[in-house]
């Protein structure tokens, strides 16, 4: 095999690593699903290893998996956050997250029929999320009452099932389309998105789940027998305001928030024997997203304007090795534009989700010829943000001498079983 037909590989290889010095955390999106496409670093759009990974990136790619199958996989998630604060070139104070650890389940299936150009498929994913457990303490600033914002909860699981039909148009061409519907779960205390009473924020803690609608259309386009390239479009999932009650004076609040709409682009090269190299290129658009994109600041009550998130590229590559017919080995990067800016940070002292760079690995074993084990680890590198004290009280204005930082890492342990039928 020539080194000239690896040379775009290489290159988007090349152009990933330098893309991701200045790379910093891809937000509340949940990168991949299942543990054979999480070992790949979430990098799928035109890779059909598994259902999970294929309805996950592009439903056009169904088409391409090697028969019918099931997979079922659950994440269990660590989530390191650290809170720290200084006011008036005080000393700083830094505080852990109780977060705890969190199990995130992916279910899918596809159906294929060998006289129909139609492959079904359908999947239930966790496709985000963030959340963080501040006690209040006299050593941590703004963690203090009165002079601070207090303890600080918050919690956002959004969930999405989906219903796909992919259709071959040629032996090589395929398009896909999927309607989603998410179930979204949220708690925010102190809720500064709502108006002040008394000089205090008021707890958003007591809700339903609430729902929202949207949908996954892709292509997927088989060059040769060594090449595969894929594109994607996910709508904005478009969820229904979020109502919270609440004590008096205010029994009732509302947030409207949306899960942001995300591109992507990839292909895939299997010319190398027993090996996939993958790599993913995805723009996710929080600025149109509902109160992630809405500018930071106060309105004339108070209250907080919004989290002033940038919409951000990312890029994931991926490598699968077959080692026998039995064991296959994996391994993926992911990098990550921030979304989140230095002067935001007091913003988002609830939504820190910042990490930099993803590193994963993961295996598979062949139980039987249909039936396989699945594992992956992930490790989000430590990375952080810090900015200055911008409260109500000085109209969002920087407070002289003061320091709001989160830092963060994850790691996840990812395990599942794959059927083929």
């Amino acid at each position: 095999m020539s080194v000239r037909s690896h040379g775009w590989i290489v290159v988007l290889a090349v152009v990933s690593l330098l893309f991701g010095s200045q790379a910093r955390g891809q937000g509340i999106v949940i990168p991949g699903a299942g543990p054979i496409n999480r070992s790949m670093a979430g990098t799928g759009v035109a890779a059909p290893l598994d259902v999970a990974g294929a309805l996950y990136n592009n439903p056009a790619q169904i088409t391409g998996l090697q028969s019918s199958e099931f997979v079922m996989g659950l994440d269990f998630l660590q989530v390191s956050t650290h809170l720290a604060s200084s006011f008036m070139a005080g000393p700083i104070g830094e505080t852990r997250s109780d977060s705890g650890v969190a199990a995130l389940p992916t279910m899918a299936v596809a159906f294929q029929s060998d006289d129909s150009p139609v492959t079904l498929g359908v999947g239930l994913f966790s496709i985000g999320g963030f959340g963080v457990n501040y006690p209040e303490t006299p050593t941590n600033p703004i963690l203090t009452t009165p002079d601070g914002v207090g303890p600080i909860f918050s919690r956002l699981n959004v969930y999405q099932v989906l219903a796909a039909a992919a259709m071959k148009l040629t032996d090589r061409l395929s398009i896909g389309f999927s309607p989603t519907v998410v179930i979204s779960e949220a708690a925010l205390d102190p809720d500064i998105f709502a108006t002040p009473a008394a000089g205090a924020y008021p707890a958003a803690t007591h809700a339903r789940p609430h729902w929202g609608l949207g949908f996954h259309a892709g292509i997927y386009y088989e060059m040769n027998s060594h090449w595969r390239f894929g594109a994607s479009y996910k709508s904005p999932q478009w969820i229904e305001d979020f109502s919270f009650f609440s004590s008096s004076p205010t029994p009732e609040l509302s947030l409207a928030a949306d899960y942001p709409g995300i591109i992507s682009l990839g292909s895939s090269y299997s010319g190398i024997p027993n090996t996939v190299i993958a790599v993913d290129l995805r723009y996710v658009d929080y600025e149109n997203a509902d109160l992630f994109g809405d500018p930071t600041g106060y309105d004339g009550t108070g209250a907080a304007t919004g989290l002033g998130w940038k919409s951000v590229f990312a890029i994931s590559t991926g490598a699968q090795y077959r080692v026998n017919d039995c064991l296959s080995l994996r391994a993926g990067y992911l990098f990550n534009e921030n979304p989140i800016a230095d002067e935001d940070a007091f913003f988002n002292v609830a939504s820190s989700a910042v990490y930099q760079h993803m590193i994963a690995m993961g295996a598979s074993w062949q139980i039987n010829c249909r039936t396989g084990l699945n594992i992956a680890y992930l490790r989000a590198l430590h990375n952080s943000i810090e900015g200055p004290w911008r409260p109500a009280a000085t109209g969002g204005a920087p407070v002289p001498f003061s320091l709001v930082k989160s830092r963060q890492w994850v790691d996840a342990l990812v395990i599942g079983l794959q059927v083929k039928f």
